[in-house]
């Protein structure tokens, strides 16, 4: 939300309370305006409306009670560096022991016969409660009595601190925050006003207030968010005819039946959604999502061809030198016997070899071109580009696909990826794009058998690792760090690939990649594994994307709790692409139950939507954010699992504004449209390239 009065945009120092010390604590946190401490919600709520007497207090409850010091502080030091102090309390129906570790403080604090009231976390143990380090308060029970809001910190700020900052705000800009909704649109999705939401998100009078604040918030943040990327959408077809391709029926399914197997439902039901956009004057722009392995890039092939009958040309834009070289060949074989000439262009093909492919592109020599990045370098021009395709979409932000698009008059847009998406997510995502999902894997695949193991386990494991090798195999070997770190304790790829070629496999031969390194090598690397040079391959997540390396078929995960349970699955995905039997091995280091449970999640199933929805539900949006598109901000206050519902509402708000007012022209409208402005200005300034 933003404030109507010119103080939202000024220093937080302009609060009371905050000198400049006190701001660079805050400023750690992202916390550099009023404005953005107003919109610096919660990350939880401690509930003290309810005081209980001790004798009701209950094993691991959080709860405030009321009661008399009947002892003096108590000091008792443990070991060095650890002291603690600890008071007895009673009320007329029991006693409870009140620890602090650490606070000397405490000894001045409190005196015999006062009264005090506590909140904090019960232990009982052998009838006898303890309190930890409860907050506390004499006399005024306002302080603490209430639903009092919980803020992520930083060390040095406490939590009393920016909630007296906040109010402190909250109390200069009071009535002076602009409501964008029109009073229609209020009515009818039953919303608050904006002034009463923002006070009782941080400071609510009930439980009631608090529900009707967030609905009101969370609604306002999924709409914003639906509506821009409805704009974005609107950006790319506004006052845009694309190419009408004409339907040659016969000779796609001849060349379809050439291509050696059956499509799977899933794979003709997506290619019939591509082929109606292809058809019709609309320039198509869709996402093509499917689980590892669930056949794609046959789609992504099928619809080039397409577009070549029709005497366009098409292109297909890869992550990686070594992806490209593969689709490259995977298209040349599928279409050997077609008069259609196919370029193969990357980074470190020399002057000359570029300099020709260049040329016969933009003379129109070749049908179709496969690359990298150098495909969107400003010396390609095309001849009559039709179709554009990007693989593995969350490498490639908007920008990159407008300027591909820009090769071409109105080109067609297919992106695609491998990152499986619970459809509610995949909206807010990809809310620009309308979405295929190829959910259905080609029939005789057999499943990657998956085990959690630990420490205990090495030596098996390293056997049969050894087993795989000697049976004719390849190995992946993932670690989630590159170098060591003080900070995190979890496996180095750089020290464990050591180990293992000087240690524990010295007889084998063993690679390393790593995101750092340059590209040169790194294709280097991954192309002796292609061709059986080395039988254990030590990676970092760099081989997430795309490598087909068939006689890979066990992949083993070092720290794999340190991993969201979609990219475990995708890098579970380099294996099991033969007839072989595959395995993934998982070690996990933590004894959490969530990573218990995540872990379990991957041992029970290899359907990549299932996986994410699960990852969805125990780790929260975090995980999927990471692969959106560039220039969406981060959500502050919806929770994309448990908020589903509201996002369902926004929507369908969203829709019906645009409905009646596509340019967001309207009076009652301006205030929405100066949000989108100003909220997705990086993303629509991408879009100004069209």
């Amino acid at each position: 939300m933003k404030l109507m009065s010119d103080i939202y945009n000024k220093s937080i120092t302009a609060i009371k309370g905050i000198g400049a010390t006190r701001a660079k604590l805050f400023n750690r946190l992202g916390i550099f305006t009023v404005e953005q401490l107003i919109n610096y919600f919660p990350r939880d709520y401690e509930d003290r409306s309810h005081i209980k007497k001790i004798v009701d207090l209950e094993d691991e409850e959080k709860v405030a009670f009321e009661g008399i010091v009947n002892s003096g502080v108590q000091e008792k030091i443990l070991r060095k560096g650890l002291t603690i102090y600890q008071i007895m309390v009673k009320d007329e129906t029991g006693s409870i022991l009140a620890i602090w570790y650490n606070q000397n403080y405490i000894k001045r604090i409190f005196k015999k016969g006062e009264r005090y009231i506590f909140y904090g976390m019960i232990s009982r143990k052998f009838n006898t409660l303890k309190v930890q380090s409860p907050v506390y308060e004499k006399g005024d029970a306002k302080k603490i009595i209430g639903i009092i809001p919980v803020y992520a910190s930083t060390n040095g700020l406490t939590q009393n601190i920016i909630r007296a900052s906040i109010k402190e705000a909250l109390g200069l800009t009071v009535k002076g925050h602009e409501d964008i909704f029109p009073k229609w649109l209020k009515d009818k999705y039953n919303l608050a006003h904006i002034n009463y939401s923002v006070h009782n998100i941080h400071f609510p009078m009930s439980d009631d207030d608090f529900k009707k604040a967030r609905y009101r918030l969370v609604f306002e943040e999924l709409f914003l968010l639906q509506l821009a990327l409805l704009c974005i959408k609107n950006t790319f077809q506004k006052d845009k005819d694309g190419i009408k391709f004409d339907d040659f029926y016969q000779k796609e399914r001849e060349f379809t039946q050439k291509i050696g197997f059956e499509l799977t439902n899933a794979q003709k039901k997506v290619f019939d959604e591509i082929k109606k956009d292809m058809e019709s004057k609309k320039v198509m722009n869709r996402l093509v999502q499917g689980d590892v392995g669930s056949g794609k890039t046959i789609v992504a092939f099928l619809a080039l061809y397409k577009a070549v009958l029709n005497g366009c040309q098409g292109a297909l834009m890869v992550p990686t030198e070594i992806l490209a070289r593969q689709h490259y060949e995977s298209i040349c074989n599928l279409m050997s016997k077609e008069d259609i000439k196919i370029a193969l262009l990357i980074g470190s093909q020399s002057k000359k070899q570029k300099s020709e492919i260049l040329s016969k592109l933009e003379k129109g020599e070749f049908n179709i071109v496969i690359g990298t990045h150098a495909i969107i370098q400003e010396s390609v021009k095309f001849f009559n580009l039709g179709l554009v395709i990007t693989d593995e979409q969350h490498r490639f932000g908007v920008r990159q696909r407008a300027v591909l698009s820009n090769k071409g008059k109105n080109p067609d847009m297919i992106v695609m990826t491998a990152t499986p998406i619970p459809r509610t997510l995949a909206l807010i995502l990809y809310g620009d794009l309308d979405i295929s999902i190829i959910d259905e894997l080609p029939p005789g695949r057999r499943p990657i058998e998956t085990y959690i193991v630990d420490n205990s386990m090495r030596e098996r494991i390293n056997n049969f690792i050894r087993k795989m090798v000697s049976s004719g195999h390849q190995v992946y070997i993932v670690c989630p760090l590159v170098e060591d770190s003080e900070s995190v304790d979890a496996k180095s790829a750089q020290k464990l690939a050591e180990k293992i070629a000087k240690e524990d496999f010295k007889d084998l031969n063993v690679g390393l990649i790593y995101g750092k390194m340059n590209g040169k090598d790194k294709d280097g690397v991954m192309g002796k594994f292609l061709d059986g040079e080395i039988d254990i391959l030590v990676s970092t997540t760099v081989i997430e994307v795309g490598v087909n390396v068939p006689n890979a078929v066990l992949m083993v995960v070092e720290n794999a709790e340190r991993f969201g349970l979609s990219q475990l699955h995708q890098l579970r995905g380099r294996v099991g692409r033969s007839s072989y039997q595959s395995y993934c091995i998982l070690y996990n280091e933590s004894a959490s139950k969530v990573a218990k449970e995540r872990m379990r999640v991957m041992e029970k199933t290899n359907d990549g939507f299932v996986i994410a929805q699960k990852d969805l539900e125990l780790r929260g949006p975090g995980e999927f954010f990471g692969t959106r598109q560039h220039g969406i901000p981060q959500l502050k206050i919806a929770n994309l699992y448990n908020d589903i519902d509201i996002l369902k509402e926004a929507q369908e708000a969203a829709i019906e504004i645009l409905k009646q007012d596509r340019d967001l022209s309207l009076q009652e409208h301006l205030l929405l449209n100066k949000r989108i402005e100003s909220d997705f200005k990086e993303k629509l300034n991408e879009l100004s390239l069209n």
